[in-house]
Order: structure tokens, then C-alpha cells, then sequence
């Protein structure tokens, strides 16, 4: 039938009404099916965007997604998964830091992401710098290793929805669902960030829901990783049982992490490994964070 009597129920002018999991999922699955006209499915975007996801839609949408991703395969022990969509813009993005230190443990690392703005720094880049480069084709990730795959190897279709960020200028419901999605055929914890209270509520629902294993906090300029300076609320979710792991540190700073004052690709790598050698010591909210991660990833 088509998406447009979606379109008509989201996209009222008085207050659109919310979709089912049912109805969002076959309509995000014609979406990435590539079914609906790009008209189509710009006007998807717009409404969605104004009117909001609800948690039962992103559910439904996380269906769709994971009925169509091309599935990384399970491995010895549940996959940590870092989405990296965001990029650095005023920090230096730490996503790879993390990712390094938690495969240091012995965990199983995947980063997955794709630039959506031009003007910011982005893990791959860093990736790069630091001699790390994306998989060609996806594949089971080894403990102890750290590995990034583009959004494209996992679902093309899913990429092109991300990179209309670029041609409407907004995001839309893809860039939620990256967040939240498990692109592993086993086990993982997804380590999910958002930038707003009011996206971190819906999430949590939605993890609750989906009966996912995560750690959930208000990530560094929307990435997954703890902010260097300041402690963040954490919460953990053991297949979809919710606890809080760190109340967020109130107060006045009185020291800060030492940080690269450039936030390019060069210096962060730079910074990394800095910190991987022992020269620069592990900021402590980030620290937390791969105990935290570590706890949850663990039988």
C-alpha cells in the first residue's frame, strides 16, 4: 500500500497521531526496501522529525532494521557495540580511545558509523590516524579486538537514509535507530548515548523493551563515550532489566583531564596513544565508563 497513509497519520498539521510497532515497522521496512519515491520519503523524514518518535515506533523501526541488516556474526563472548555517528566538534572525539581501552580487557569491539555533517572530526578519521582501518566485509570480532565497519556494509539503504542529513539539514528517525540497533547475530551491549533528556527517556524505554543488554548516558557532543571532564548519569541494562550505575557528578570542577587543545584527527590519535602507553593518564569518567561496559559484557 505504499507509506503515504503513514505519511497522512504522522504528519497532521493539528498533532500527528503515533504508529503502531506493526505500522512503523512495515513502513521503516519499505523505507530501507527502497520501495517508497525519495518525495516519499523526504516527507517521512520532515513529519517524523516534528512530530517525534515514540518508543513503541522506534521499536517497531529496530525491527525493520534488524530483519535487513547484514549481521555481524556472534562470537566468544558479547560484542561491545560503540555507534559513532556524531563526530567531534568542540572536543576531541573519543570514541576510539574507548574502544581501544575496552579491547585492551579483552573485550570484542565494534565501532559502526558514517560522517552525517560536514565540519567534524569523525572516529574514522582517528581510526585511520591510528593505523585502524575499516572492514572491507563484515565479519566476527576477535576478543581483544577493535574493529569499525561503515554503515554501508551493514545496510546501504540505511547509510543513504543517514546521509539526508546532509541534503534536508535535520536529522530523522535513522539517526536514532543506529543508536539503539544490534548489528551482532549474538549477543552485545550497545553502548547508547543521546543528547537530550527527553531522547535518553524514550531510549531507555526502548531498551527496556527490546530486553537489550546497554549502557545508556548523555554521550560527548552526541557520541558514546563518558565526557572527559565530568562524570555523566550512566544507567546499565542486563537484557532489558534497568539499574543506575553512576549518578551524574554535581559541582564545580576543580581539575580537568589534559586533553588536546586541536580536536583534528592527527592529535587525537596523538592523544590515544598517549594514554594506550601509559604517558596520559585515562580520564576518570572514561575509565568508569569501560568498568561499567566491562561488568555488563561479562556471563
Amino acid at each position: 500500500m505504499g507509506i503515504s497513509q503513514y505519511i497522512k497519520q504522522i504528519g497532521r498539521r493539528s498533532g500527528g497521531r503515533p504508529l503502531t510497532r506493526e505500522q512503523a515497522a512495515d513502513l521503516f521496512g519499505q523505507v530501507l526496501d527502497g520501495a517508497p519515491s525519495d518525495l516519499e520519503v523526504g516527507a517521512f523524514c520532515l513529519a517524523m522529525r516534528l512530530k517525534g518518535e515514540t518508543p513503541e515506533e522506534l521499536c517497531g523501526f529496530l525491527d525493520a532494521t534488524h530483519a535487513r541488516l547484514n549481521l555481524v556474526p556472534a562470537g566468544e563472548r558479547p560484542l561491545v557495540v560503540l555507534p559513532s555517528y556524531n563526530g567531534a566538534r568542540r572536543l576531541p572525539v573519543l570514541t576510539p580511545l574507548l574502544a581501544l581501552l575496552l579491547a585492551r580487557r579483552g573485550a570484542a569491539v565494534l565501532v559502526h558509523g558514517t560522517p552525517t555533517e560536514s565540519g567534524r572530526v569523525f572516529a574514522a578519521s582517528v581510526l585511520r590516524a591510528l593505523d585502524l582501518h575499516p572492514l572491507e566485509q563484515v565479519r566476527a570480532v576477535a576478543p581483544g579486538e577493535a574493529a569499525y565497519v561503515p554503515t554501508a556494509l551493514l545496510n546501504p539503504r540505511l547509510a543513504w537514509l543517514l546521509e539526508a542529513r546532509r541534503l534536508i539539514g535535520l536529522r530523522n528517525s535513522s539517526h536514532s535507530v543506529v543508536k539503539l540497533m544490534n548489528p551482532c547475530a549474538g549477543e552485545a551491549v550497545i553502548v547508547s548515548s543521546y543528547t537530550h533528556a527527553e531522547y535518553g527517556t524514550a531510549m531507555a524505554e526502548v531498551l527496556e523493551t527490546l530486553g537489550a543488554s546497554a549502557l545508556l548516558l548523555r554521550g560527548t557532543e552526541g557520541e558514546a563515550t563518558a565526557d572527559a571532564r565530568r562524570l555523566p548519569a550512566m544507567e546499565g541494562f542486563r537484557r532489558g532489566r534497568r539499574e543506575v550505575l553512576e549518578e551524574r557528578q554535581s559541582g564545580s570542577l576543580t581539575t580537568l583531564p589534559e586533553l588536546p587543545r586541536d580536536i583534528d584527527a592527527e592529535s587525537t590519535a596523538a592523544y590515544t596513544q598517549d594514554v594506550l602507553a601509559g604517558r596520559k593518564p585515562v580520564p576518570a569518567a572514561i575509565g568508569a565508563q569501560v568498568e561499567h561496559i566491562l561488568r555488563l559484557a561479562s556471563p
